[in-house]
């Protein structure tokens, strides 16, 4: 993966000119597909995930930076990027078996899961998905464990 292309460049999609009427948040992410994405901030990478913005090329990049400090944070609080990360749909973890194992193994690593973060791992722990193959990041009584 380049890190000096935006994701407006790795996903060839450029958005339309923006609205008279376009919130902040959006006007931001607009922003942030323009950026190179090596140059992202754990803010700006917290941002688009929550946001489900080119998560084919962000969430790698978040889980590296998780592997180096579980508990990043961008603006909000301690860990706010791993939040973000782990409330990715189940279909995005059956596409990434590798970024969901190496997520648990981040999540394995915390001494301590802050009380605020608490539910968000116990529902990413519990997720019944896995890839096609039965892979051994599957869960017991999924429908796809070997």
């Amino acid at each position: 993966m380049n890190r000096d292309r935006s994701l407006e460049d790795l996903e060839r999609d450029r958005w339309a000119a923006p609205s008279a009427g376009e919130t902040r948040l959006t006007a931001t992410v607009r922003e942030l597909r323009r950026k190179p994405i090596g140059s992202l901030t754990v803010e700006d990478m917290r941002l688009l995930i929550r946001q489900d913005v080119g998560l084919a090329y962000v969430l790698p990049l978040a889980v590296e930076a998780l592997r180096v400090d579980p508990l990043a944070e961008g603006d909000m609080y301690e860990g706010d990027l791993l939040a973000a990360v782990l409330t990715r749909s189940a279909e995005v973890w059956s596409e990434r078996p590798d970024l969901r194992r190496d997520v648990r193994l981040a999540i394995s690593g915390l001494a301590d899961i802050p009380p605020a973060l608490a539910p968000e791992v116990e529902a990413f722990l519990a997720l019944q998905c896995c890839d096609r193959k039965g892979s051994p990041g599957c869960l017991a009584g999924s429908p796809h464990a070997g």
